[in-house]
Formats: structure tokens, C-alpha cells, sequence
């Protein structure tokens, strides 16, 4: 009994001094960066009389009490020791970050202390100092100053932080063991609240041992050990893997319900900035993305570099990846035209700082033009001023729902606006016309979808009537995809701000199912595929299979580390919800007209066989929305478009009865001044009537 209790009193006192040490310690924390490089310095000092005491002994045989050459020896080791330490920064990471690289960056400085140390009392022999003590010290002074930084980093790393964190730990398994999964084990060690408690990992070599303390498991082993050690993060950090065994791994980790993250981009890990916060959450593309092809032969150089390329649509989400990808196959010059003046102010301060980065000599000169494409005054401003030798026209209002209750404005948008710019291409004379157009436009019931074909309509239609003329040059040509990854309005980003807020997701229809790709694979191949034309082509873009979007919403619910709410998991964190189809939505979207596609010379891009209306009823429907337009005319709009694409829905409008208003007031003159130098409306007060009057 008597016993148990001396036990019980031994460990308290214990837990005391750990906790006192561990106080102490956190309080050093905060201290400036100087003062803290003077404590170790210290320290090491301490260590280094230490060593040598320890080292003397165990020379002679005997414990050595303290002695001139003991002394000696002692000063000449703390004389050569700051320097080289200093030079090879071994005081720049201190304990916190003590991991391997600074336990091989301390072995290096021993070494190279070793040297001038055996020179001294080796080559020139010392009075009482024996000639081994030149190679002792510098061990037994290694070995305790590398213990010093481990139990350092114990104290101030895994016991504060653990102290710290308390029940709100998260317990962190990294998927990869290789020298960038070490890293960052290393890394996520120092955030407080965060315990690393595993590696997963492909190789069976790996498999059951031990890397810097922590277990390596198969893969096959993270259900088990998600569940039993209460996994909450699993982080890929895998620099060298397939995309499609990325994609098996994401796909594999989805059912755990654990957060899925990911490592920075290569480049931030070659600049050592890796850290919780460098971590992002695994995005949609890297679930239904696919590798990026190669660019095939000079496709995308073939009509872009030294050239005059103009992009209107600019500061879209593809038209500005566009202009990214333009700019790097040095172009002449840069035109780019939008209507949105902070997005064109982005794009272009991007582009800019990117050719500044660069420092190449012969710089690509960038112009940033405001300018609404379907003002004809606009436009004609446009090519008074440039001669462009290729445009890419991505200028369109694309958004359905917003498409279907303004039809006046987005006919004019996107029909006008692309009939002018290619009218515009064709009288300055360019060598090539492509317009961005989308799957919505093949057999399309909404607005935005019968303005896009008409678009393409319109540019079949001159590249027949051009190629009769034997002065016209210009090629036009249209590319077709679907939904992109990340650009605006598009469902993924949607969901991740619903998720954030805790829900509901959202979706129109469980069955409703879309085709996916990432910006920069779209605007890679948009610009390959414009370079192949020979005149009124409309290329597809290989879109891959379709997605339901409503396994897509189940997905990123599970990947943030959440459940789904429904009648089988009442308990889940977000429900999804279903409201029915919006105005003019389709469930599936498709890419052709016709029945057969062809295959062109990039294994990406095909080429659809269709067929374009007669010139005469392409001209009188672009008379009727002249007209349409300038009356502001809805019905007259829809009708003329679903006389050249029938399958748009279209159930005229009455006009609403408008309750009966009162007679307008009308202005006096003389209470409204105005002169040709003042743009300016004057208002005068009525004069007051003489006292007795009115």
C-alpha cells in the first residue's frame, strides 16, 4: 500500500515537472527570433563543456575533474564551432524544426569542425590533451547537441501541441511514404492540433514498417484503420503517380467520409512551403478531370505565334485561359476585348505581370480594349484600329435560366454580337474566325442554347458564301464542348459554397446528367482545333463520359469529410435537395447534330458532319431580329429563332395588363436652365407670391 502511494506521489511530481517544463517552454515560444538564437547558442556552449568533460573521461578511464587542458581544449572547440555553425545555418531552424534536414545540416558542421580540431591537437601535439580527443569531442559534442534538438522539438512540438489541442486534434494519415510524405509528416508535426498518425502506402515493400516512428499500411487497410484510430484527414501526398491511379485512390477514399486533401502544386514543394495551410481540399478535377494530352504537332502555334490574335470575351473564365495560352506561343500582339471593365482589368494586369516575370526581350504587345461586341459603332472602332490575323470569339451571355428571362438582350449578345465580329473578321481581311460555341446549342428548348446555333448558323453561312469569292480569305469555324470545370456559374464551385454553409445542396433533377472538362484542357483544344479549319467546320471536343449531378454532389459532400442526409442516414451532415428543372433545362446535353462524327488529326478533337439552312432564310431571320430587337420585341425574337431551330420551346407571351397611371406632370421650363457649357440641369423654387396673394 505504502508503495503504491510513493508510486502515485512519484508520478505526480513527474506530470509537475513536465508540465512546468513544458510551460516554460511554450513561454520561450514568444520570444523574439534573436533571443531564442541566443538561449541555443548558449545551450550548445553548455553542451559543448559537457562533451568534452564526457569525452576526457572517457579517454583516460577515469572521471576528470576540471583542467587547464581541459579548458584549452574546450575554448578552441567553442572558437572554431560558431563560426562554421553559423556559416552553415545551423542556428536559422531551431528545435521546432529539427527534423532530418537539420539533423544532416548539424552533421555536416561537426564534420567540417572535425577537421581544423584534428589539425590542432593532432598535427601539433597539446600538453595533456590526448591526440583522440580531436575526433571524441566532436562525436560525444554531435550526439548530445542532436539529442538536444530532439527532445526540444518533443517538448515544444508534441507535448505543447498536445497540451494545446486537446479533443479538437486532428488525426491525420499521410497516402504516401515516399521522401515527400516524410516531409510532410515533418511539416504537419509542428501544427498544433494535428497528429500524423500513419502513412498508407502502394508499395508491399513499405508495408509494416516503421517511418520516423509511424507505421506504413497497405491500402487495402484504410477502412480499418479510418474507423479504428478515428482517421479525420487523409492527405495524398504522391508527387510521382498516374492520373488515372489518382483518380482509383480519390474514388476508393470517397465512401470513408473523411476529409481528402492534397499537396500544393510541385513548384511550392521545390520552395519548402509546405504546411497545413499550403494543403488544399481534393477539387472535382482531380475526380473527373483527365491527364493532359500533349499539344499535337504545332497546332497550337500554327495560327497564334507571330501573329495578331484578338479574344473578345477576355476576362471570361475561358476566354482569359484563352489569352493565357495565346500569350505563351508568343503572339505578335494581344487584343483583348470585353464589356466587364474589372474583369478585363484582371486578366490584363495578370498577363502583364506574366510577360514581366518572363523578361524576354521581344515582348508580345498587349492591348485591353472596353467594348460591347454587339454595338456595331463598337465593333467598327475595333477593326478601324486593329487588323487582327486570328479572333477567338468567346463573348456570350451563357447562364440558361438568366438567358430565358432576358431573351431581347441576350439575342442581341450573342447573335448580333457574333455576326458583327465575323463580318468585321471578313472585311479587315483575317486569316481565321472561331467561335466558342456548347453543347446547349444541339437541338436546343432554351434561349441560350437556339442563340448559340444561330450563331453557328450565321458563320456556316458566310464561310459558304465566302468560299465562293475568290477575295475573301477568312476561315471560319466553330468548337463545341460542354460544361467547364471552375468557370462561372458552374455547378461545382455552387456546391462548395453550399457545403461551407452546412447545406442544402441543391440540384434541379436526380437524373439530370453533363459533360465535363477543365478550363485549360478546353481552351488547349479550342485552339488546336480553330488552327485545323478549312471553312465552316464544327469541331467537338472529346467531352468524356457524361456525370449525373447528383452522384457529383454525394461525391464532394463525402470528399470534405461530411455525410449525405437522407431517409437511410437521418443523421448525415448535408441534405441535397431536389427542386425540378428551371426554364429551358434539359436533362442530357449533347454534342451532335447529325448521326456520325469524324476524326480529325488530334486524338481530342472531331469533326461533325451538319448541315447549314438556305441563304435566303438565314438572311430573313437576321432581318426579323433586327427588328425584333430594336422593338424589344420577346415574342418576335423566339419566333424568328425557332423558325431556323425548331426545337425551341416557345409559347408566346401576353403582355401584362398595366394598372391605369396618372397623367405625367409636365415640366415647367422655366424651372429648368441649361447652357452648351455646363452639362448640368439647374432647378429654380417656384417664386413666392406677395404677401396677401395666392
Amino acid at each position: 500500500m505504502l508503495g503504491s502511494n510513493l508510486s502515485d506521489i512519484a508520478e505526480r511530481r513527474v506530470a509537475a515537472l513536465l508540465n512546468a517544463g513544458i510551460d516554460i517552454a511554450s513561454r520561450s515560444m514568444n520570444w523574439p527570433r534573436p533571443a531564442k538564437r541566443l538561449a541555443v547558442m548558449a545551450l550548445d556552449a553548455m553542451l559543448c563543456a559537457i562533451a568534452v568533460w564526457i569525452a576526457f573521461s572517457l579517454r583516460i578511464g577515469d572521471l576528470q575533474a576540471p583542467n587547464k587542458a581541459l579548458l584549452t581544449f574546450t575554448g578552441a572547440m567553442l572558437c572554431l564551432w560558431y563560426p562554421i555553425a553559423l556559416l552553415r545555418g545551423v542556428y536559422s531552424a531551431i528545435f521546432r524544426f529539427s527534423g532530418r534536414g537539420a539533423i544532416i545540416g548539424l552533421t555536416l558542421a561537426v564534420s567540417l569542425l572535425t577537421v581544423p580540431m584534428a589539425v590542432l591537437f593532432m598535427a601539433i601535439p597539446q600538453d595533456g590533451v590526448p591526440r583522440t580527443m580531436a575526433i571524441l569531442g566532436p562525436i560525444v559534442f554531435f550526439l548530445l547537441v542532436a539529442l538536444s534538438r530532439i527532445v526540444g522539438r518533443y517538448v515544444l512540438v508534441d507535448l505543447f501541441n498536445a497540451r494545446s489541442a486537446g479533443d479538437m486534434r486532428k488525426h491525420v494519415v499521410i497516402y504516401g511514404a515516399g521522401a515527400t510524405g516524410q516531409m510532410l509528416a515533418s511539416a504537419l508535426g509542428v501544427e498544433s492540433g494535428m497528429r500524423v498518425i500513419g502513412f498508407i502506402d502502394d508499395d508491399r515493400a513499405k508495408w509494416g514498417r516503421l517511418l520516423d516512428g509511424r507505421r506504413v499500411y497497405r491500402s487495402a487497410q484504410v477502412a480499418d484503420l479510418a474507423r479504428r484510430r478515428g482517421v479525420t484527414d487523409i492527405v495524398l501526398a504522391m508527387s510521382e503517380i498516374s492520373f488515372s491511379r489518382r483518380k482509383q485512390i480519390i474514388a476508393a477514399l470517397e465512401p470513408l467520409s473523411v476529409n481528402v486533401q492534397t499537396l500544393p502544386p510541385m513548384r511550392d514543394l521545390m520552395a519548402g512551403r509546405i504546411s497545413a495551410d499550403a494543403l488544399r481540399p481534393i477539387e472535382v478535377e482531380d475526380l473527373l478531370g483527365r491527364p493532359v494530352v500533349p499539344q499535337h504537332g504545332d497546332l497550337l502555334a500554327r495560327q497564334v505565334r507571330g501573329k495578331l490574335v484578338m479574344v473578345t470575351g477576355a476576362g471570361g473564365s475561358i476566354g482569359s485561359e484563352i489569352c493565357r495560352q495565346i500569350l505563351a506561343q508568343r503572339p505578335a500582339g494581344l487584343v483583348m476585348v470585353e464589356a466587364n471593365e474589372f474583369a478585363l482589368f484582371q486578366i490584363e494586369r495578370e498577363l502583364d505581370a506574366a510577360l514581366v516575370k518572363a523578361g524576354e526581350a521581344a515582348r508580345p504587345a498587349l492591348y485591353a480594349r472596353l467594348a460591347d461586341v454587339s454595338n456595331p459603332a463598337a465593333v467598327a472602332r475595333l477593326f478601324a484600329e486593329f487588323s487582327p490575323q486570328t479572333i477567338f470569339h468567346a463573348a456570350a451571355y451563357k447562364h440558361v435560366p438568366l438567358v430565358e428571362d432576358n431573351v431581347v438582350e441576350a439575342v442581341r449578345n450573342n447573335v448580333m454580337g457574333a455576326r458583327l465580329m465575323a463580318r468585321g473578321a471578313l472585311g479587315c481581311g483575317s486569316e481565321r474566325f472561331v467561335l466558342i460555341s456548347t453543347d446547349k446549342a444541339v437541338r436546343p428548348p432554351n434561349v441560350m442554347g437556339a442563340s448559340k446555333r444561330m450563331c453557328e448558323i450565321i458563320l456556316q453561312d458566310l464561310a459558304r458564301r465566302s468560299g465562293r469569292s475568290l477575295q475573301a480569305k477568312t476561315v471560319f469555324s466553330m468548337v463545341r464542348f460542354g460544361n467547364v470545370l471552375g468557370s462561372s456559374g458552374s455547378v461545382v464551385p455552387i456546391f462548395r459554397r453550399q457545403i461551407e454553409a452546412g447545406g442544402p445542396i441543391t440540384v434541379t433533377h436526380r437524373e439530370v446528367t453533363r459533360y465535363f472538362m477543365t478550363i485549360f484542357e478546353a481552351a488547349q483544344l479550342v485552339i488546336q482545333a480553330g488552327a485545323m479549319a478549312r471553312g465552316g467546320e464544327v469541331f467537338l471536343l472529346d467531352m468524356g463520359e457524361p456525370v449525373k449531378i447528383w452522384d457529383l454532389a454525394r461525391s464532394m459532400v463525402r470528399l470534405a469529410g461530411l455525410s449525405v442526409r437522407d431517409a437511410d442516414n437521418p443523421a448525415g451532415d448535408i441534405e441535397i435537395v431536389e427542386h425540378g428543372l428551371r426554364p429551358g433545362e434539359k436533362l442530357y446535353e449533347e454534342l451532335l447534330l447529325g448521326e456520325h462524327s469524324e476524326a480529325t488529326e488530334h486524338p481530342r478533337i472531331m469533326q461533325g458532319n451538319e448541315t447549314c439552312p438556305a441563304p435566303r432564310a438565314v438572311a430573313s431571320v437576321l432581318a426579323e431580329l433586327d427588328e425584333a430587337i430594336a422593338r424589344g420585341d420577346e415574342n418576335a425574337c423566339k419566333a424568328a429563332l425557332k423558325s431556323l431551330v425548331p426545337t425551341l420551346r416557345f409559347e408566346p407571351k401576353s403582355a401584362p395588363d398595366a394598372p391605369d397611371a396618372p397623367a405625367p406632370t409636365p415640366i415647367r421650363p422655366d424651372l429648368v436652365t441649361a447652357t452648351r457649357a455646363e452639362a448640368k440641369l439647374v432647378a429654380r423654387p417656384a417664386a413666392t407670391p406677395p404677401a396677401g396673394q395666392g
